[in-house]
């Protein structure tokens, strides 16, 4: 592979919509409040790494962090490119930590149901905490189509299968989930002292991961109507 002159700065609410909708497996943009920092090569837009708060909102609470001192990593929407993944990644976290001061972890997941073992966070040397949320149901099957949780309180049905039946599909059936790896980045020294005793071994990684885990993260090639320039 070549190399490209990568550039990483703040990306506008619309080139951060077009990468999650474009070039993303999961084809939409996280809810509530976002850090947006984009990636150029040689002049070029090539994606979008976005921070949220997540949907945990005691996320921060088994660290010791209040709420602005701790942000999910929740997404990597990326096109086509020549740097590589992990790459780009830390450079968006370390772009996070000098515009974002108070920021002391970044947490992200992996998400099993999607066969992802966090092969990024590994190759970056993320401290890993193990793997949650196993056979809890993260959403419902619903006119043949995966609904999570969220949807569901969007529309405001109580989160039960019976109530899902009741109101929305009668032959509704409940998703449970494999579970997501969960990876952190402490941003400060004091920080990584206090995370590494909860460090497990990585989980065995998928095949791609060793080539970045491209397939992971993006979707589709270069697209002619990707917006190019800088900008917040």
């Amino acid at each position: 592979m070549g190399k490209a002159d990568l550039c990483i700065d703040w990306a506008t609410s619309d080139a951060a919509r077009f990468a999650c909708i474009n070039w993303h497996y999961a084809k939409a943009v996280p809810v509530g409040k976002l850090v947006k920092v984009g990636a150029w090569e040689d002049g070029k837009f090539i994606g979008c790494v976005l921070f949220g708060r997540g949907a945990n909102k005691n996320m921060p609470k088994p660290y010791g962090l209040g709420q602005d001192e701790c942000v999910e990593l929740v997404r990597v929407a990326l096109t086509t490119h020549l740097t590589p993944v992990s790459k780009i990644m830390m450079f968006a976290v370390k772009f996070l930590k000098r515009s974002n001061p108070g920021i002391r972890l970044v947490v992200s997941y992996a998400d099993l149901d999607s066969n992802h073992h966090g092969g990024i966070y590994q190759a970056t040397n993320w401290v890993y905490e193990g793997l949650f949320g196993k056979d809890s149901v993260s959403a419902f099957i619903i006119n043949g189509k995966k609904t999570h949780r969220k949807s569901i309180d969007s529309l405001g049905v109580k989160q039960s299968i019976a109530e899902v039946r009741r109101c929305l599909d009668a032959n509704a059936k409940e998703f449970r989930t494999k579970g997501k790896h969960k990876y952190l980045m402490p941003l400060d020294a004091e920080m990584r002292e206090r995370i590494l005793p909860l460090s497990k071994p990585y989980p065995k990684r998928v095949k791609q991961a060793m080539t970045d885990i491209l397939s992971e993260q993006r979707q589709g090639g270069t697209d002619p109507h990707a917006p190019q320039g800088l900008g917040a």
